[in-house]
């Protein structure tokens, strides 16, 4: 399993971590028990394992809800 961290652009609203950590949790690879949006940093982070699961698969799951994805950091 890799670590994944995904900041973003300014959260605006509470809700906007529940859509962006459910569109993450339904994608296939995902340790969905490890999602977690942080709406004061603006950033997504994740366990994934790297074999069914790029971390751009989670950027293109994100920007498709309207979101900006600034950068991504994996280890």
């Amino acid at each position: 399993m890799k670590k994944a961290t995904i900041y973003l652009e300014t959260l605006i609203c509470p809700s906007c971590v529940q859509k962006i950590e459910n569109a993450v949790k339904l994608l296939n690879g995902v340790d969905k028990d490890s999602v977690k949006v942080l709406f004061n940093s603006s950033k997504a982070k994740f366990d994934f394992d790297d074999e069914k699961l790029s971390v751009e698969d989670a950027e293109k799951a994100i920007t498709a809800l309207g979101y900006e994805v600034i950068k991504s950091q994996v280890k």
